[in-house]
């Protein structure tokens, strides 16, 4: 085991049945300190629940990913209050800010669903002015169906399918515009790349997660998998990082 991967529906939430809501905080420098593990992964985090210790530990302490996967899902107050969720751009892009003043490099990611029951034109938007001006690592844009057993089944003001197909199109574009802005103002940056693939010569920096994010590729290299190397970022693709040795 190199990379310790913590996910769970809400990791945030981690110590509320046991009476204390700052007990992950207290125990990142256990994981940290298992024999083996040279990189620690927190995914899933809720935003409202993202408070200033837990912000802070992820930072400083040793071996834990300068890595953010928030569960932003909108950011229009009134869709999220009918997803029975709360935030809004002012306060996520608040979040963003605070955590790129403590750590310039941190990847920051989250998954989006357009077209939920009630989303309006001005709500679409106001997704869009988000995900322009936060600038994320990787982006999941998710058009809105309806599945059994759901509160949103029941809901009214159904998005037409042809709406929310074009606005999962228009959407997924800007993301995947803005997530390549993101990628190319790494260019220069230092990186630490754990090797997955040996025949590709491609990893993941602290700031790419597994599989649903940008990987780093090295060119002309010979490295193995698991080994970790110190990089500099030379180009983008995408989300995708090219990197050579320091």
């Amino acid at each position: 085991m190199s990379e310790l991967f913590l996910v769970s529906e809400n990791t945030t939430s981690y110590g509320k049945d046991l009476g204390d809501l700052k007990l992950m905080e207290k125990i990142l420098h256990e994981f940290a300190e298992i024999e083996g593990v040279e990189r620690v992964r927190l995914s899933y985090l809720q935003p409202a629940e993202m408070r200033p210790s837990l912000l802070q530990a992820m930072i400083e302490t040793d071996k834990v990913a300068p890595y953010f996967d928030l569960s932003f899902q909108h950011t229009s107050p009134t869709v999220l209050r009918r997803m029975r969720r709360f935030g809004d751009s002012e306060k996520f892009l608040h979040l963003i800010s605070q955590i790129r003043a403590l750590s310039p490099e941190a990847g920051i990611r989250s998954n989006f669903i357009v077209g939920f029951p009630g989303e309006t034109q001005a709500d679409y938007g106001d997704l869009a002015d988000f995900i322009t001006a936060a600038k994320l690592d990787a982006v999941g844009i998710f058009g809105y169906s309806d599945e059994d057993n759901t509160e949103a089944l029941d809901l009214s003001d159904k998005v037409e399918e042809e709406v929310i197909r074009e606005r999962v199109e228009a959407l997924s574009s800007l993301a995947d515009e803005m997530v390549s802005l993101r990628a190319q103002a790494r260019i220069g940056e230092s990186v630490r790349v754990l090797i997955e693939d040996a025949e590709l010569q491609e990893g993941r920096a602290a700031h790419q997660g597994p599989e649903v994010d940008g990987t780093t590729t090295f060119i002309g290299t010979n490295f193995e998998v698991g080994q970790y190397i110190d990089a500099v970022v030379i180009d983008s693709m995408g989300a995708d990082l090219v990197a050579q040795v320091q």
